[in-house]
């Protein structure tokens, strides 16, 4: 079962390390299979609710998986591998379109916004004891949920998109509930799952968001909560549409269990409306960060839901960071009042960029997908054969290895620093490092 491998440790602490230790050394591989609690625990000498405490500790901090009688395993990716260590070392002279960042042209300036936050804060400092959120963001972000359909609900603000689904996810989940996550699907959150002793459960995607048939079967095999992304889907670009939306509240109103979190990914850098699914289900969160327009450093989102949700999520902050700093959030909202964004004109910019590329690749043969964001996903027939092939030829896209599980191999390329001159030549150069294999569909 571990072949020459064999666990020690008296405590179930000591237990866990040990295997936790293999893992990380290379001497337990991922997918391998973990001796039954009671036959462990005899041979260790040790009581089986010992072993029983061990197997917990490693599923909470996501080294291994339990699928009920089948056992225990090494996951197939454990949260030690992180999938931002898939990447290409970009040699001098190469042009990087891998990163997934926005265009810092199109970001605004920061300083004006804390100088008159912190002048704001100089006049009247918000102590211990004060509330956590600002009044005029508040204000200004429930607005903005209004007009485009999401429910009313209280609101929180986390320290960005992926704190706010840590955060929720673990209000709700308990370790060894599955998630239902989009594949292709933006890497960090396949690696936050597991890291809460969870369980992905991989759902297909198209142009129009997560497809409602594997929904359906993820839900229906037990899945216990489902993350989808609204706009700008990352890597595929993908947008809910609002015929995908009514289909995907058809499948939730049969499990109106399911814990569903919302990131609107394209919140402010997308001209394609939002069709929310908010409220389908009785637990719900709905997310939108300020990092892709307004700057990756604003570590701020604000997220609503369901009054039970948004509740536990304010306890639990409490206990940890407090608030996201008040500072903070009034320099979002001088950013927001003062026209620093002209968002029709940041998404007309990225939707050039898209289109041109898209278009360059089909006439060279080569489907892509972009219908919104910042990043274009092409599917390859030899993902690390493509990654190398655009390498040598002086472009470094990002592997598609980073953000899919079941999904066919691809490769994600950033438009935030090509032009128009660059479009012709990098689509030439895809089409000649795919030669020998026709490219695959998105799912």
């Amino acid at each position: 079962m571990l072949g020459d491998y064999r666990i020690t440790g008296r405590r179930a602490t000591e237990i866990a390390a040990d295997v936790e230790g293999a893992v990380s050394a290379g001497m337990l591989e991922p997918g391998q299979q973990l001796p039954p609690m009671r036959e462990l625990a005899e041979e260790l000498g040790v009581n089986p609710n010992t072993v029983a405490s061990a197997y917990r500790i490693l599923r909470e901090r996501g080294v291994i998986e339990t699928a009920g009688r089948k056992g225990s395993r090494v996951r197939p990716r454990p949260a030690t591998t992180g999938r931002d260590e898939i990447r290409v070392q970009v040699p001098a002279g190469v042009r990087d379109v891998s990163k997934g960042n926005p265009d810092t042209a199109l970001l605004p300036p920061l300083a004006p916004a804390f100088a008159a936050a912190a002048a704001r804060t100089d006049a009247a400092p918000v102590l211990y004891g004060h509330h956590p959120l600002d009044p005029d963001l508040v204000r200004i972000a429930r607005a903005d949920l209004d007009a485009d359909g999401v429910p009313d609900g209280p609101l929180a603000v986390t320290s960005g998109a992926l704190d706010a689904m840590e955060r929720v996810l673990g209000a709700h989940l308990r370790p060894g509930d599955a998630v239902a996550v989009e594949d292709p699907g933006w890497g960090s959150v396949f690696d936050l799952v597991p890291a809460l002793g969870l369980r992905v459960v991989p759902v297909g995607v198209d142009d129009e968001g997560p497809l409602p048939d594997a929904v359906a079967r993820a839900l229906e095999a037990g899945a216990r909560a489902l993350v989808v992304t609204d706009r700008a889907q990352n890597p595929t670009g993908a947008a809910v549409s609002a015929a995908r939306a009514g289909a995907l509240r058809e499948v939730l109103g049969l499990h109106p269990g399911t814990l569903l979190i919302e990131d609107d990914h394209g919140y402010g850098m997308v001209d394609l409306p939002l069709h929310p699914l908010a409220g389908a289900t009785r637990s719900w969160a709905f997310v939108r960060s300020a990092a892709k327009a307004y700057g990756p450093d604003l570590r701020l989102a604000v997220l609503t839901g369901d009054a039970v949700t948004v509740d536990r999520v304010r306890g639990r902050q409490r206990l940890g960071p407090g608030w996201v700093s008040r500072v903070t959030q009034r320099a979002v909202v001088e950013l927001w009042t003062g026209g620093a964004v002209d968002r029709a004109a940041v998404a007309g910019s990225y939707g050039r960029r898209r289109r041109a590329l898209i278009a360059e690749l089909r006439r060279h043969g080569v489907p892509a997908h972009g219908r919104s964001g910042v990043n274009v996903w092409i599917p390859v027939p030899d993902e690390t054969g493509a990654v190398a092939a655009l390498l040598q030829a002086g472009w470094a896209v990002a592997p598609g290895a980073r953000f899919r599980m079941e999904s066919g191999p691809a490769v994600r390329v950033t438009v935030s620093t090509l032009t128009e001159g660059d479009m012709a030549a990098l689509a030439r150069t895809v089409a000649r490092a795919l030669e020998g294999g026709p490219a695959r569909r998105l799912v």
